[in-house]
């Protein structure tokens, strides 16, 4: 009994004691579980006064947590995105996302000791936001990461500091360097744009009271196009304001800002939508143009923005005022300032770069030394402000004889230079200086006395007269003494065979050109044969040119002139109605209807005025359009639309066409499946080989196949023996033409001859 007494006493002891146990473990759990929420609780609060994200990666499931805080960092509510790894991805920018994931890499596989790393994430609203992420891992009992766990910094204030910095610097050294003023201006707009995002930036020039495009990369070309050259006022948009008033003008709404009434229309369908601009001032004051923000929605500047917007137009005005004080430089520097012409500073610069440039690529050019005749007398006898006056007369009348390329420097007194770029051929320089000479030489009343100026020039050619520019000046001043000695008043080249050629050849075109004009030129036609009746079927007319002086003119060599100096076409106008003419009077005389054909010139076959001389020449004569044929050269049949059409529309008039020196191009096969031509002309080339080359007469059967095939006549040029002409009529080619049958014969000789048989 008392030993049962004692154990159920005992009893009652262990179960009180456990009973304390119990509660003294549950108070303890208590007291960890709040301590636990606390620390909680104060890490939450300091990630959230760190304005830190927190993540955590569990390496093994792939999943990632992010806190509330990381979300707010990327503009998004709690919860807003949902599978957050994936949209990790999309969220970085693609230039930092593998630097990311090789960092990552790295660390997790024991390559680097700490996890730091700075790339940039997409904001909700579309801006960066630069992000500083440090991470550790958590390793298992197998020593194996399973778990990453860090945070992310917004660091975005820092990084956009030390860009703008590095930005304002690299300006700065662009300036110290001397970089052309539109890539600075480009520099300092694309420098403010990426530091307010959605900013577009520009900057204007001011020219006596005009807004000039300075830079703008971001903003539409037809909007500063049309912002370019107007004038400045108080109602001009933001910028012409500005630049009238010389203070900020801010306009929140361009859509309702009376300033922009007249300017909202190209303004509003770019997504401009306001405009606050500063205006630029050197370091005296004064306006040198402005510098405009712009958003795509009405707004104001904040204080940082406004800050800004001082801030880039004080630094464009450094750039402003730098680069007009290097163009006033340059123009006192480079210009002559009596005749407004290039320096003798600036002409031995561009020289310099010339040749450089030419030697390079291989080009050449022609140097022109110019020196008044009696410049001296008229200083003597009228005094040097007379003769600065001529001067600076004979300045404008060079300009005026040359082209906008063209350079042109008073190298000094009455000496002169003209650069002339690209001379291929040799001979034009010469056609320049008698412009020149006849530009000079104008009379004109000076002091009240009439002078008749005139000059002389040397010409050089480059590489040929000097690969230097001293061989070269001195080779232009030789030919220049050269054109002394001869007279003055002309030209003379460093190699005197050229300025024999020179001569001849101005002299050639000036004949020609007066004998186009006055119809001097004359027509013969020779005869086309058809091979198997032996009778005339038509003729082609050829002009010829006899002069007084220069005697037979060969037509290779006034063909090819008159195509050069522009008169082809007035040559051809000619030609057509000429042949119509004649065409139409045989017809009447003999009741025979010949065909007539007329070479058209491969430059103006591609002119649509063609079609109109055709035309014309076949009203005012009568003449029948199917009468007429047109021979156009092969060089010109090709397959483009311009072709084709101008070969419809002629076709549309009812005359005949047919290609010339067939066989000789590379387009000749391919171009008759596009082509709606009469004739092929088989080239004399082909006729000459044909006895002594089998080849050549398995060529001409060839084409004369083809153009049967495709119904086209074919005829054989250049006929000149009697077997060539067997061949021909073996190979079954339809019409011939050569000096066996008949030399080209006047007008009146054609009647007698339609009734001849070539073949008896």
């Amino acid at each position: 009994m008392s030993r049962s007494l004692n154990s159920k006493s005992q009893l009652f002891e262990e179960n009180q004691q456990l009973r304390s146990s119990l509660v003294e473990l549950k108070l303890t759990t208590r007291k960890d579980t709040a301590e636990l929420q606390a620390r909680e609780e104060r890490f939450a609060l300091a990630l959230k006064g760190a304005n830190d994200g927190l993540w955590d990666w569990n390496l093994e499931t792939d999943e990632v947590y992010y806190s509330p805080g990381w979300e707010s960092m990327l503009g998004y509510d709690e919860g807003e995105l949902e599978h957050v790894y994936q949209t990790w991805e999309n969220l970085v920018h693609p230039d930092d996302k593998d630097g990311m994931l090789k960092a990552t890499e790295a660390y997790l596989a024991g390559k680097t000791d700490s996890f730091e790393v700075e790339f940039r994430m997409f904001h909700k609203d579309g801006h960066d936001v630069f992000i500083l992420a440090r991470a550790f891992s958590v390793i298992s009992k197998q020593n194996k990461p399973i778990r990453l766990v860090g945070t992310h910094v917004d660091i975005s204030k820092r990084k956009i500091a030390e860009i703008f910095n590095k930005r304002t610097a690299t300006i700065l050294e662009m300036i110290a360097r001397g970089k052309p003023a539109s890539e600075i201006y480009d520099a300092i707009a694309l420098m403010y744009e990426e530091r307010h995002s959605g900013m577009r930036c520009s900057m204007l020039e001011l020219e006596d009271g005009k807004l000039l495009h300075g830079g703008a990369p971001s903003l539409p070309k037809a909007y500063c196009d049309a912002v370019h050259g107007l004038q400045n006022g108080p109602d001009v948009g933001s910028c012409g304001t500005s630049t009238y008033t010389g203070k900020r003008c801010l306009v929140e709404n361009i859509e309702t800002d009376p300033k922009w009434a007249n300017l909202k229309n190209v303004a509003l369908p770019h997504g401009m939508r306001c405009c606050w601009s500063e205006p630029i001032k050197n370091s005296r004051g004064e306006v040198l143009g402005a510098f405009g923000m712009y958003y795509d929605f009405p707004a104001l500047p904040d204080e940082n923005q406004s800050e800004d917007l001082k801030s880039a137009a004080r630094l464009a005005g450094i750039v402003m005022e730098r680069d007009q004080d290097h163009k006033r430089i340059r123009q006192l520097a480079y210009t002559d300032e009596l005749t407004g012409l290039a320096s003798r500073a600036h002409f031995y610069l561009y020289m310099e770069d010339l040749i450089k440039i030419s030697q390079r690529h291989g080009r050449k050019f022609s140097l022109l030394y110019i020196d008044l005749d009696n410049f001296k007398i008229v200083n003597d006898s009228l005094g040097h402000d007379a003769g600065d006056l001529l001067l600076k007369e004979i300045a404008r009348r060079l300009q005026g004889a040359g082209r906008e390329i063209d350079f042109i420097t008073r190298i000094s007194g009455d000496e002169f230079s003209i650069v002339i770029e690209e001379t291929e051929d040799s001979l034009a320089a010469g056609h320049f200086c008698q412009r020149c000479l006849d530009t000079v030489s104008t009379p004109l009343q000076l002091s009240g006395r009439t002078l008749d100026p005139s000059c002389s020039i040397g010409i050089a050619h480059y590489p040929e007269d000097g690969e230097t520019l001293s061989t070269l000046l001195k080779a232009a001043d030789t030919a220049l003494y050269s054109a002394k000695e001869h007279g003055k008043n002309c030209y003379a080249f460093y190699e005197s065979t050229l300025t024999e050629k020179a001569e001849y050849r101005f002299k050639f075109e000036r004949y020609l050109r007066e004998a186009i004009e006055e119809k001097q030129l004359t027509l013969v036609y020779q005869p086309q044969i058809d091979s198997v009746s032996g009778k005339i079927t038509g003729v082609e007319a050829l002009s010829r040119w006899i002069h007084p002086e220069l005697g037979q003119v060969s037509p290779v060599e006034f063909i090819a002139t008159a195509e050069r100096i522009g008169m082809i076409k007035l040559l051809t106008d000619w030609v057509l109605e000429s042949a119509c003419k004649q065409a139409v009077a045989w017809k009447k005389e003999t009741q025979h209807s010949l065909r007539i054909a007329v070479n058209i010139s491969a430059g103006l076959f591609l002119n649509q005025d063609l079609v109109q001389s055709v035309r014309r020449a076949i009203d005012k004569t009568g003449m029948e359009p199917a009468e007429l044929e047109l021979e156009v050269s092969e060089s010109v049949v090709q397959t483009n639309l311009a072709n084709l059409s101008i070969f419809q529309e002629l076709k549309k008039l009812g005359v005949s066409l047919a290609i010339d020196d067939f066989g000789t191009g590379y387009s000749s096969f391919a171009s008759l499946k596009h082509l709606n031509v009469d004739c092929l002309k088989i080239d004399k080339c082909f006729i000459d080989d044909m006895l002594a080359n089998d080849d050549a007469k398995l060529l001409v059967s060839s084409m004369t196949e083809i153009g049967h095939n495709f119904c086209h006549r074919v005829l054989a040029e250049g006929v000149e023996k009697s077997e060539q002409f067997k061949c021909i009529q073996e190979i079954g080619c339809g019409s011939v033409q050569g000096f066996l049958f008949s030399e080209p014969v006047s007008a009146e000789e054609i009647p007698k001859l339609l009734d001849r048989n070539y073949l008896d």
